[in-house]
């Protein structure tokens, strides 16, 4: 499966399997959504169950979390992560706090998807990575997965997650793997091994890491579509890098982190998203902390700009190969 047919197993299954399940958002019934991710689920089960809503964020979330409160359990689509602040509100003071401040008497089990991440010429409103403003707010679950075994079984996972949960979907990656050279042949998920995605039923834990690639000179904590970057960085500079796909970012799998750094000694932490007040900077801290004493060099980061996305310089913020490269010869002393 690619990840856009994962995604829409995963959500078939649950849909079969639950009749609490609903899925809404924009375009996503009839249409079956602008990247065809709910494609033919509003014919197979429903214009009750699988429907459209008005452009409306806010709208798209509050109905989301009353629906939730009284026991369904809905998937909604924000269409891109660069529309959900007009949901802000919604998401923050209410989704995440309900279960807090009802003590336990009401849940908000719902599961807000996103598309993410650049690589697609789709500029500033159409390439944000904003899951750092996710993690920060207590009571949000916080996915994001590399690929489409990955996608599905913590989709799963996710809507029966009594707690909201903010999936992240790295539409570059949504029809193959891509290792941030932009100039070479689009690679197709067949290829590649975590494109086995059983039919029925399974799920990926929401608060574990996978290494995906074992290493013994450095670690790279990452996730979404950098995961591939690494792997590319890694190759070309022959360099044995481990790598670490978070998948989950909130909760964070720490013990896979630490027990990486204070084997190999050394860290690189890489993300698409904005440098300042980015994920990895919680995460630089983090290492930081439970690794001091096994740090043989300073933590490098590697991440987008701090400016907007821009459309005209796409592979200027976009962090590849030669950056992380980079990344990786200085924490080894190369450069």
């Amino acid at each position: 499966m690619t990840m856009i047919q994962a995604l829409r197993s995963a959500m078939d299954v649950m849909l079969g399997r639950d009749e609490q399940v609903v899925v809404f958002g924009e375009d996503v019934g009839y249409f079956g959504g602008v990247f065809r991710c709910t494609e033919g689920l509003q014919a197979r089960y429903g214009k009750h169950r699988v429907f459209d809503s008005p452009i409306a964020e806010g709208g798209i979330v509050g109905t989301a979390i009353g629906m939730a409160a009284y026991g369904l359990r809905p998937v909604v689509e924000v269409q891109f992560a660069d529309y959900f602040y007009p949901a802000s509100d919604q998401i923050v003071s209410e989704a995440a706090r309900l279960r807090y401040r009802s003590a336990g008497d009401f849940t908000a089990p719902l599961v807000i998807r996103m598309p993410c991440g650049g690589g697609i010429y789709g500029g500033q409103t159409h390439s944000q990575s904003p899951e750092a403003l996710f993690t920060h707010v207590c009571g949000l679950r916080t996915v994001m997965p590399s690929n489409p075994y990955d996608a599905k079984g913590l989709l799963i996972a996710a809507i029966e997650c009594d707690d909201p949960v903010i999936f992240l979907e790295p539409k570059r990656l949504y029809n193959g793997p891509f290792d941030g050279h932009h100039d070479k042949p689009v690679v197709a998920w067949s290829a590649h091994p975590k494109s086995e995605v059983p039919e029925g039923h399974y799920t990926v834990p929401l608060d574990t890491a996978a290494v995906v690639r074992r290493g013994d000179d450095l670690t790279v904590v990452t996730y979404g579509t950098m995961v591939f970057v690494a792997e590319a960085a890694a190759a070309e500079t022959g360099i044995d890098a481990e790598i670490i796909d978070l998948r989950s970012l909130w909760p964070l799998d720490l013990a896979t982190i630490v027990a990486s750094v204070r084997k190999t000694g050394r860290c690189v932490v890489l993300h698409e998203a904005t440098r300042t007040s980015g994920f990895g900077a919680e995460l630089t801290a983090l290492v930081q902390e439970h690794c001091f004493w096994h740090l043989e060099a300073p933590i490098e980061r590697v991440t987008g700009w701090d400016t907007p996305y821009p459309h005209a310089l796409e592979w200027a913020y976009f962090p590849g190969p030669l950056r992380v490269g980079q990344a990786y010869r200085k924490v080894m002393g190369m450069a």
